[in-house]
């Protein structure tokens, strides 16, 4: 009878606890470092991972470096092996809070909001903070940002040789929907 007891206040308690996140897998960030007259430097990733407490406004992502992919292969492999050197630095990394999170304020129209905290890419970590935007979408919440990083920021180094090629600060938008 205990037993039957304790499972049951376990199960209530994370059902609980579950109600207060709400998570993707499927976030789009986008990433371009372009140079105006050169080639594009931009690629996308679908599968970045966003978790989100409705209670306190905290919020993490992650981002595996390998799943973002580029027009031109060559371009992918040089980003993977030479700038963010992936198999050593596999992931990116952002814990923060949306300061002022309410769930109550937020709804159809997109409120801008700002996020404070740690990013770390390529093993190095930076404090960012940044507008973001939220939108209400039947069960689901929209969570938007646009941010710029210096590339110098995170020890990447660009050879001398694309310095005219390739942007020293870079773009980075985020599109995740959690549920």
């Amino acid at each position: 009878m205990k037993k039957i007891i304790l499972f049951l206040l376990l199960t209530i308690s994370h059902i609980l606890i579950a109600q207060n996140r709400m998570i993707t897998h499927e976030g789009i960030l986008n990433f371009e470092a372009s140079v105006p007259l050169f080639e594009e430097v931009k690629a996308l990733n679908k599968t970045a991972t966003c978790d989100l407490n409705i209670k306190t406004g905290a919020i993490s992502s992650l981002v595996l470096i390998k799943d973002f992919h580029f027009k031109m292969a060559l371009m992918e492999a040089h980003f993977n092996e030479h700038y963010l050197e992936s198999d050593h630095y596999p992931k990116a990394i952002f814990k923060g809070k949306i300061l002022g999170f309410n769930w109550n304020i937020i709804d159809s129209s997109p409120k801008e909001f700002q996020m404070k905290g740690k990013l770390e890419i390529h093993g190095k970590k930076k404090e960012i903070t940044t507008a973001v935007f939220l939108r209400k979408t039947d069960n689901d919440l929209g969570i938007f940002s646009t941010f710029s990083v210096l590339t110098s920021d995170f020890n990447i180094e660009i050879p001398t040789v694309l310095r005219m090629k390739v942007a020293e600060k870079a773009t980075i938008t985020t599109n995740f929907i959690v549920k």
